[in-house]
């Protein structure tokens, strides 16, 4: 490796946390962020560094180019979707997702499942100002806009987040260990009211499985509605053989894996407000379990 080749590797992983958190955020996919990162790497690889002045701002700018490219890309993927399209899980280190509250709410599924809802400029604008604060001038070569034009797509992304955005409770994760902990054992020796009591009242059980696995199609709500169907599926699953879980952060949220043997067969994130499970995220879908094992560093800097 050359020592041009060797500068362009160590810049870009010194930034490579932020940049995936950055593709993630626009995409809600973690393994189209890979890609975004591999084709952005390659063209940060012929760029003269004598030309650049930040490299912060340059390559979060080519990242979110080709962060909108892949995203407008895929619309019409997610218009044909079968049943309720969420984000792939994003299971994350050690580090602890209280510590930013805004990085914690940025990659929570009810924040990405929301983001959703923006057009593709609409999402990228607002991640890019609100989460990780580059200012309207960096935006606007990010997204090929005037700044002038930028300011007013990230005042209307920002008034339609805020009036859909549930409060989001400041993570405590120790309390949110112990309440998933304490809620599966109950679910699996199928205790049905101890599993209601747990649950908010207008708790909701959202699935995705893009035709590709058992799972409902619609959203399911109500404590009474979503403590069955979490009981009968727990109840079920671990009478199979070799089915195992394991408890793990996903989304800035405590969720688990459930394997048969070796094979993942999903990932489900609970969210947790005032000491009540108010949100079940289950991924079903074996396309966006394929990369759910892989361990990732989120950085807003």
């Amino acid at each position: 490796m050359t020592a041009s080749a060797s500068e362009h590797a160590d810049r870009f992983t010194l930034l490579r946390p932020l940049l995936f958190t950055i593709a993630y955020e626009i995409l809600g996919s973690t393994t189209e962020a890979d890609d975004v990162l591999q084709d952005s790497y390659l063209r940060w690889a012929d760029v003269d560094l004598s030309t650049v002045n930040d490299t912060k701002s340059y390559l979060a700018r080519l990242v979110t180019r080709q962060a909108l490219n892949a995203l407008r890309a895929g619309a019409r993927r997610r218009e044909d979707y079968v049943g309720p399209w969420l984000p792939e899980p994003l299971l994350l280190d050690e580090q602890d997702p209280s510590a930013d509250v805004v990085l914690a709410e940025s990659v929570s599924m009810a924040m990405l499942v929301l983001l959703e809802t923006l057009t593709p400029d609409e999402r990228a604008v607002f991640v890019l100002r609100e989460v990780f604060g580059f200012d309207y001038g960096e935006i606007a070569e990010a997204v090929d806009k005037s700044a002038a034009t930028v300011r007013q797509i990230a005042h209307r992304a920002r008034q339609h987040v805020q009036a859909r955005r549930r409060r989001f409770a400041p993570v405590d994760p120790e309390q949110n260990a112990r309440i998933t902990a304490e809620f599966m054992a109950a679910a699996s020796s199928g205790d049905v009211q101890t599993v209601m009591s747990m649950l908010a009242p207008d708790v909701v059980w959202t699935a995705d499985s893009g035709g590709k696995a058992s799972a409902a199609r619609r959203p399911v709500v109500g404590a009474d509605k979503v403590a069955r169907a979490v009981v009968g599926l727990m109840s079920r699953g671990m009478q199979i053989p070799d089915v195992r879980v394991d408890t793990v952060i996903c989304n800035a949220a405590p969720a688990v894996l459930l394997y048969r043997g070796d094979h993942l067969e999903g990932v489900f994130t609970v969210e947790i407000a005032d000491g009540k499970i108010t949100n079940f995220y289950a991924m079903r879908n074996p396309d966006k379990l394929a990369a759910a094992t892989t361990v990732r560093e989120i950085r807003r800097s």
